[in-house]
């Protein structure tokens, strides 16, 4: 791996053609800096999308099965928190991780780690809700077979997670699209510094205002292309999953 040398005008580039030469070129020598940023991407979007899967799922499952006091409200609150601005999000994490703030001892803040508990507040809430109506569909099919078997609320839970995980890879991939694609929230608890939290997202942003197009599209090119391999490897196992499980 080596880093790409950018000669030229305007952001080492005269054209967007030549642009898109150079993000290729640098795709295929593996450029340093490329795939640093890359390599970091994934690894907080993953930490991310797995620590809002551990919250999320359960959640969503006893929501959609128990019934108690305020349940519709925990709903209307999942659901509203959905559509949570991130640059407000990652201003309440910036306060709790700040050195005044309550976690400030823990040395949190411009860390890769902020950045994992920025996304996963804004995941949770995408996974949980997702996940509340495909488990309280499948409660309304098998409620009374489970209760036949003396399954209590939490049992029932666990069997319809499983029963329901090729759905639910679906419910996983939105988070993980959604924790790949933020800005707002990890550039504001990151500071997108170089080398140690910058991400796909945050470069792309900085590096099209610097004018350096051919590292913003090299980005822009394994970002899309990320996600769709992931929206195809979901879309071939739910597939699959139909034809040999019904």
């Amino acid at each position: 791996m080596h880093e790409i040398a950018v000669p030229g005008t305007i952001g080492g580039v005269d054209t967007i053609a030549q642009s898109f030469e150079l993000a290729l070129r640098m795709l295929t020598h593996f450029d340093s800096r490329l795939t640093q940023i890359v390599g970091l991407s994934l690894a907080v979007s993953l930490s991310s999308t797995l620590c809002s899967a551990l919250i999320g799922l359960p959640l969503g499952a006893a929501v959609a099965i128990a019934r108690f006091p305020g349940r519709n409200g925990v709903i209307v609150a999942l659901n509203a928190a959905m559509g949570l601005p991130p640059v407000v999000v990652g201003l309440a994490v910036y306060l709790l991780l700040s050195r005044a703030g309550p976690l400030g001892e823990f040395g949190l803040l411009f860390t890769p780690a902020a950045m994992v508990i920025a996304q996963t507040v804004l995941i949770v809430p995408i996974i949980a809700a997702l996940t509340r109506q495909i488990i309280e569909d499948a409660w309304a099919e098998y409620r009374e077979q489970l209760q036949s078997l003396h399954a209590g609320w939490w049992q029932a839970g666990l069997t319809l997670l499983w029963d329901t995980r090729f759905s639910l890879l679906t419910v996983l991939l939105a988070g993980f699209g959604r924790a790949a694609a933020e800005v707002g929230a990890v550039i504001i608890v990151g500071g997108n510094i170089d080398g140690v939290t910058r991400v796909m997202t945050t470069a792309i942003a900085l590096e099209t205002s610097k004018g350096d197009l051919p590292l913003a599209l090299g980005l822009g090119i394994v970002l899309i292309t990320l996600v769709m391999a992931l929206n195809v490897g979901a879309y071939v196992t739910r597939g699959w999953a139909r034809a040999r499980f019904g």
